[in-house]
């Protein structure tokens, strides 16, 4: 298991459509109608911030997992 100190933000299921949040914070920085909003948005913020994004199915399981920016050069290996 690799542990991350990187910021991240997860677009998970809402009850009124998806939520863009940054990890640790209590509330949702945005609602969006769809996913595909969401995911724009969180896209965005993770470049802007060499933040890692992370997306969720509606049954909460991880199905998107990028990082945009202070990755290790190499990358170290997967454990």
């Amino acid at each position: 298991m690799i542990v991350t100190t990187q910021t991240q933000y997860w677009v998970s299921p809402h009850d009124k459509g998806w939520s863009l949040k940054r990890a640790g914070s209590s509330k949702a920085s945005k609602i969006y109608t769809t996913k595909a909003e969401a995911l724009a948005a969180g896209r965005a913020q993770a470049i802007k911030n060499g933040a890692e994004l992370v997306g969720q199915k509606r049954n909460g399981q991880i199905n998107l997992k990028n990082s945009y920016g202070n990755d290790p050069i190499p990358p170290r290996d997967k454990q």
